[in-house]
């Protein structure tokens, strides 16, 4: 039996509550919010499911069976600085460490020393830390590295993910600034953006052992061409429908690495489109695109056994064994 602590139990750590308990072989003997409203109640319940006999405790030393964890997924925060404390922590008390932090997905070059860090303290304790999800951590990183395999020759990699972001969890949303005016969206600009789109550039790079010369990113909002109103979004013609971001890697000076990122309301045809550019020349699509929070759940949850066998340190995906679906944990 696998024994995982649960940090941060909002909207993706209550599905990752349902993915877990689904599972063979693994327990979820904790769950951690300091939500003063989450705490004390059951962490099943707490989940949609039926009582599980697990309290959400406010920390992690509060855990009452913390002694027999053997892996704490990190579901709390896209920023490394802030989440970085508590993956010290975790790894302070053995545990291997899965985050969907977007910025440990890749973090060597955009925070080397934050990396080294957590490298070294994993190191010392043994244990394996790694960000991962859909995007950063797959579609638009890892998926595109793997497509390299069977190239002779690589000239550029471009990435497309169109998709309409209506079916969204509301956080999600409201990070792409669905529903603001123009001027509010230019009022939040350095907080309203798709976290992790240099993190995937760097890692197709590093995947190909390829230096860059520079990165550079962009971030456009997407208006409205109509109202779009339902039970879910309230979005007037002309308002903010969500963000279009572009992320570039160059190679002395060319354009090599192309990764166009464009979540709104009302996207009529959502996808997932990978173009190689070499030889071969080939495109890959996903007609219709993976849905971003099932897509980052369920890799949350499969890529555990691959992180309990990847020895210590700080990994990337481009270091774990395939995270594939298991119908049962290995012990």
């Amino acid at each position: 039996m696998m024994n995982i602590v649960q940090m941060g139990l909002g909207p993706i750590g209550q599905q990752l509550t349902r993915y877990l308990a689904e599972r063979e072989g693994i327990s979820i003997v904790g769950g951690i919010d300091p939500d003063p409203n989450k705490i004390g109640n059951d962490l099943g319940e707490h989940a949609g499911l039926q009582k599980i006999g697990v309290e959400i405790a406010p920390d992690l030393d509060s855990v009452a069976l913390l002694d027999k964890a053997d892996v704490a997924v990190i579901t709390t925060l896209s920023s490394l600085k802030k989440v970085s404390p508590q993956i010290i922590e975790a790894a302070g008390h053995g545990l291997d460490i899965v985050s969907t932090c977007e910025e440990l997905s890749h973090p060597w070059q955009t925070q080397p020393e934050v990396a080294k860090r957590i490298d070294e303290h994993c190191r010392k304790q043994a244990v394996s830390c790694l960000g991962t999800g859909v995007n950063p951590g797959f579609l638009m990183d890892y998926l595109p590295s793997v497509l390299t395999s069977v190239c002779q020759k690589i000239d550029k990699v471009k990435v497309e993910r169109i998709q309409d972001a209506e079916p969204r969890r509301k956080p999600f949303r409201d990070k792409i600034g669905i529903g603001l005016t123009e001027a509010e969206f230019k009022a939040k600009r350095d907080s309203i953006r798709h976290v992790g789109v240099e993190e995937s550039v760097r890692m197709i790079a590093d995947a190909m052992n390829w230096q860059l010369s520079d990165v550079e990113e962009t971030l456009e909002l997407v208006k409205a061409d109509r109202d779009l109103k339902n039970d879910r979004i309230d979005v007037d013609k002309g308002q903010v429908s969500g963000v279009k971001q572009v992320g570039r890697g160059y190679r002395d000076g060319k354009e090599v690495i192309t990764l166009v990122f464009k979540a709104a309301a009302g996207v009529t045809h959502s996808h997932d489109t990978i173009n190689i550019s070499g030889t071969p020349t080939f495109t890959s699509t996903i007609d219709g695109g993976i849905n971003g929070d099932i897509a980052t759940s369920a890799i949350t949850v499969n890529a555990i056994c691959s992180v309990r066998e990847a020895g210590a340190g700080l990994k990337t995906m481009l270091d774990i064994q395939v995270p594939a679906y298991f119908d049962e944990a290995s012990p």
